[in-house]
């Protein structure tokens, strides 16, 4: 390996947020208190793969205000790349959890957007990941520009609009940077993926040790094979080669990320 390889960095996995289990309550609280546009998404294999194929959609992960580390594919890149991948932050799990704690810490100071799927799943799972409070919902098939538009249309100027994007990618990143671009108030934007899906109960979680293992992607891939033997077996070797060409350092390069500034 030449020199110069080694002193190669890959900006999209140096622009990951690493933190550890401890650290997880910092950021919940950090999210609760936005006073601006902010934009919360994950980087898996997959998301990888699709943003060293897509230079939009990899800017767009540039633009993100967080990005989390989400599976094992990204946890050996971290470490091929000099930085401590930390704990899975996977959105399955996490944006859960974001929710759960803005309800509780005052359920009052938001309004919430459910924007992907389709019905009947996307309005039993809004119902189920906003623990029965009131929410406006639009499928994940309209132009992007929809969006924003119902949005703007339906935000109420006292309160923070906590929009969960369950699209699929690139197109939720897509509509997150274009709704946080035109939104002139605090508001979370939360690219979730198939969330919406999980919450209604339309795909099964993988048992938890699969989950603990980093192994939830051979599940799927079993209970799944036709639709994503793409993503998985020919999309791995893919991932190492993409890993493999943007360069990866023997020294550590971890920016100090503040939580609590």
């Amino acid at each position: 390996m030449t020199n110069s390889l080694l002193k190669r960095h890959d900006p999209l996995i140096n622009k990951l947020l690493l933190i550890d289990e401890s650290q997880s309550d910092a950021l919940l609280q950090k999210l609760a208190a936005i006073d601006s546009p902010t934009t919360l998404a994950f980087l898996n294999q997959h998301a990888y793969n699709l943003a060293q194929q897509n230079l939009p959609m990899r800017r767009r992960f540039a633009q993100m205000s967080y990005l989390l580390r989400d599976g094992i594919g990204v946890k050996i890149a971290c470490k091929l790349n000099g930085r401590a991948p930390r704990a899975n932050m996977n959105g399955s799990d996490f944006i859960p959890k974001v929710i759960d704690y803005l309800i509780r810490t005052d359920a009052d100071r938001y309004q919430f957007f459910a924007l992907g799927t389709r019905e009947p799943w996307l309005s039993k799972g809004a119902r189920r990941l906003f623990q029965g409070h009131p929410f406006h919902a639009m499928d994940g098939f309209q132009p992007e520009e929809s969006y924003a538009q119902y949005v703007e249309r339906h935000c109420e100027s006292n309160k923070v609009p906590v929009i969960v994007l369950a699209m699929g990618m690139p197109k939720q990143e897509e509509v997150a940077i274009r709704i946080k671009r035109e939104l002139d108030m605090p508001a979370l934007l939360i690219c979730g993926g198939a969330i919406l899906d999980f919450s209604a109960e339309r795909f099964t979680r993988a048992p938890l040790i699969f989950r603990k293992t980093g192994l939830e992607w051979a599940y799927r891939l079993g209970k799944e094979p036709k639709r994503l033997f793409k993503r998985y077996v020919i999309g791995i070797p893919k991932f190492f080669y993409y890993v493999g060409r943007n360069g990866f350092g023997s020294a550590p390069r971890d920016p100090k990320h503040h939580l609590i500034e």
